[in-house]
């Protein structure tokens, strides 16, 4: 049998599928769901094998917007009342102190990263009142990495050499796309001046390393106008370029994601024909891939982390560091002990209720079993690495046949090598990673769910 051609893999292997920042993926959590005290004994366990070495990390999810992206499927809440500021920032020093009551003594912290919503929507006083107050009851890790995303658009000088003061000495730029026409569709509007003004402050200032998010597959966009994005991009040199696939789900967002005709998005091979131009032109401008959808330059500490397989990939995406514990903070924010999953309360006024009558807000979660724990190391390794093996005891699967089998269709397609007692993922074939990952899926395979969950693997 004649190989396949390129086009005809891509649509074969299009389909529905998890982006693996987790396993078991959100939508496979057990019904039953987790309570506190399970939750608070799995992140007890975490803190105690890890506190004193590594650290935890912190995830604190500042949801407020001024404008609603249509691109977007994140937890936010738009509103130009920055009012709002003080009694989020007020509830989320409590839900760090209930935390840190439950841990019982003071933690290391070696990461912070700040998400969103827009963390830079906060004023640099209220930035500077929260971190100040996490520190109140922590202790910083020698080698701690701290974090935040931003918009262009509304980053002042003030909040950048507030942050940098702080420790922040990594910042990433939500840019999507410079065509005028995209950015329209997306109510995103935004100046190459613009971002190169931010950009230059930030590295005046002394941030170590600056990220660039551009997303692939939006509405109008064409070679000429990614061409035009990226070469825009690559003139400012920021470190790491973390280059998306736009999740349509509308299904799950709502309107949000219905702000323009879906006849106007690049579809199937059009889309893959995007991605793989724009990572020709990062190679050419000295960018390196690293796992999946993003790219760094050699001198930045991910790539030095993939040199050195450390990469680690959570609910905030590949990280160049690892934490068993990473507590979340903030409505919809999750935490992961390792053992366990545990998500906060979705709506502000849930979370911020749950908080002041003095309990965790988590809402919903999951144990791991110890095979989700086993298939977890698994999908790591191959997200991360490309390749797995099961060659150590405590990493074999009873059910290694049935997922072999599973991959028995990839492998006769040149996109893996299966040996004895290890997986490699060609690198050619690193578009079809989460393919990949979901053979090993035993949760998705079990229990194979009706209707739309997640957006194309491709």
């Amino acid at each position: 049998m004649s190989p396949l051609s390129n086009t005809a893999l891509i649509q074969k292997y299009n389909i529905p599928g998890p982006r693996y920042t987790s396993y078991p993926t959100v939508p496979f959590w057990d019904d039953k769901g987790i309570s506190t005290k399970e939750w608070t004994n799995t992140l007890i366990q975490a803190f105690d094998e890890s506190n004193e070495q590594e650290g935890i990390s912190l995830y604190i999810h500042l949801p407020y917007c001024e404008s609603l992206c249509t691109f977007c499927a994140c937890h936010k809440r738009i509103t130009t009342q920055h009012s709002v500021e003080d009694e989020y920032i007020d509830t989320i020093l409590k839900e760090w102190k209930l935390y840190v009551e439950v841990l019982g003594k003071q933690p290391s912290i070696r990461e912070i990263h700040l998400g969103g919503g827009t963390p830079t929507f906060f004023s640099s006083a209220n930035l500077k009142r929260m971190i100040d107050g996490i520190f109140e009851d922590a202790l910083r890790h020698e080698t701690y990495d701290f974090s935040f995303e931003a918009h262009p658009n509304d980053t002042t000088e003030e909040q950048l050499q507030t942050l940098f003061d702080l420790g922040f000495t990594r910042t990433s730029f939500g840019i999507q796309d410079y065509d005028p026409k995209v950015q329209q569709a997306i109510n995103r509007i935004q100046k190459y001046e613009t971002v190169e003004h931010i950009h230059g402050l930030s590295k005046k200032i002394g941030y170590e390393s600056i990220s660039h998010d551009i997303i692939f597959g939006l509405p109008h966009q064409t070679k000429e106008s990614i061409i035009q994005t990226i070469a825009n991009t690559v003139k400012l040199r920021p470190d790491r370029i973390a280059y998306y696939s736009y999740a349509h789900v509308p299904w799950i967002k709502g309107v949000g994601q219905r702000g323009f005709d879906e006849n106007d998005l690049p579809k199937d091979e059009y889309k893959r024909e995007l991605y793989e131009l724009g990572k020709q032109l990062f190679f050419e401008a000295g960018y390196e891939e690293i796992g999946m959808d993003h790219f760094a330059l050699p001198t930045d500490k991910m790539h030095k982390a993939m040199i050195a397989k450390r990469l680690h990939r959570n609910f905030m995406g590949y990280t160049a560091g690892k934490t068993k514990l990473m507590i979340g903070l903030g409505m919809s924010s999750i935490s992961d002990s390792w053992y366990a999953f545990a998500q906060n309360e979705k709506r502000v006024e849930d979370y911020v209720k749950r908080v002041n009558e003095g309990k965790l807000p988590v809402f919903r979660g999951h144990a791991l079993s110890e095979v989700d724990l086993i298939v977890r190391q698994h999908i790591l390794n191959i997200m991360c690495n490309l390749e797995t093996s099961w060659k150590e005891e405590n990493l074999k699967l009873n059910n290694m046949n049935e997922i072999l089998g599973r991959l028995k269709e990839m492998e006769e397609d040149n996109l893996i090598e299966i040996y004895e007692d290890k997986l490699v993922v060609k690198e050619s074939a690193r578009m079809f990673v989460r393919n990949v990952c979901m053979a090993f899926d035993l949760r998705l395979a079990a229990e194979k769910s009706e209707g739309k969950i997640f957006s194309m693997t491709i």
